[in-house]
């Protein structure tokens, strides 16, 4: 069994010919931008748009997603989804969908259209970009993350690899953050919860504290819990934060 969407009317002729079918987007060629042991991802220049075209031939880490809950391909075509229902720029899908060979999942993927103009934090924090030594430019950035941050927990939802490089940011001096490659986050409830929201916290601040200055790491945790001093509870969720890694790098 086989579903496939594609959004026809945001696509160019040669585009909505390239994403026609779950087959026709098996068959394509293009540059190769990562792959791993579950999935490939793809760069296909179309009607003069960039479309990332991720293919998934395994469900998920766990053997038993396979037959159990949400293929990993599934959620993330479904989380961004939820993203844009929620305000938080992403990237747009175009089309998606999976097959299964009786219960059992065989292949599934998804495609997304390029945004144009943008780099991932990873990227600049590398190149030791000179946006990062602007601190009206750092602000804004933080704020958003913040802002994007305190949505996602806000509805119960842990990213769950909320690093600087599934951040991206377009050029400009009011730059606008747009949060991407999601396919392992998930609703969770309870002290579950927390210890979720710890880890994209601490995803975050791990390059953070070799960028930027405590006191603008400071700043971006009060501009997520919006409280305007920190609490006791606070101090001790950055402990938390700040320990989250250790012995396991």
């Amino acid at each position: 069994m086989s579903t496939w969407s594609c959004d026809t009317e945001a696509l160019g002729a040669e585009a909505r010919k390239h994403f026609a079918s779950l087959d026709a987007v098996f068959a394509l060629q293009g540059e190769r931008i990562a792959r791993d042991p579950l999935s490939e991802v793809l760069r296909i220049e179309a009607d003069g748009r960039a479309y990332y075209v991720k293919r998934y031939t395994g469900a998920g880490k766990n053997p038993l997603r396979r037959w159990f809950g949400r293929p990993r391909v599934r959620a993330e075509w479904e989380n961004l989804q939820a993203f844009r229902g929620w305000g938080i720029p992403t990237a747009e899908v175009v089309a998606h969908g999976l097959e299964r060979d009786g219960a059992t999942f065989s292949r599934g993927a998804l495609v997304t259209a390029g945004i144009p103009g943008t780099a991932d934090l990873a990227r600049l924090a590398q190149r030791d970009d000179s946006r990062l030594a602007d601190p009206a430019w750092i602000a804004r950035v933080s704020h958003q993350v913040a802002r994007i941050t305190r949505i996602l927990h806000g509805h119960r939802f842990a990213h769950n690899d909320l690093k600087w490089r599934n951040l991206l940011v377009d050029e400009g001096p009011n730059p606008t953050v747009y949060l991407i490659d999601c396919p392992s986050g998930a609703f969770w409830r309870g002290p579950l919860l927390e210890y979720r929201i710890v880890k994209d916290l601490a995803c975050l601040d791990k390059v953070a504290r070799h960028r930027l200055s405590r006191t603008r790491r400071l700043r971006f945790y009060l501009d997520y819990t919006g409280h305007p001093r920190l609490l006791p509870a606070d101090k001790a969720r950055i402990a938390r934060i700040v320990h989250f890694f250790e012995g396991r790098e």
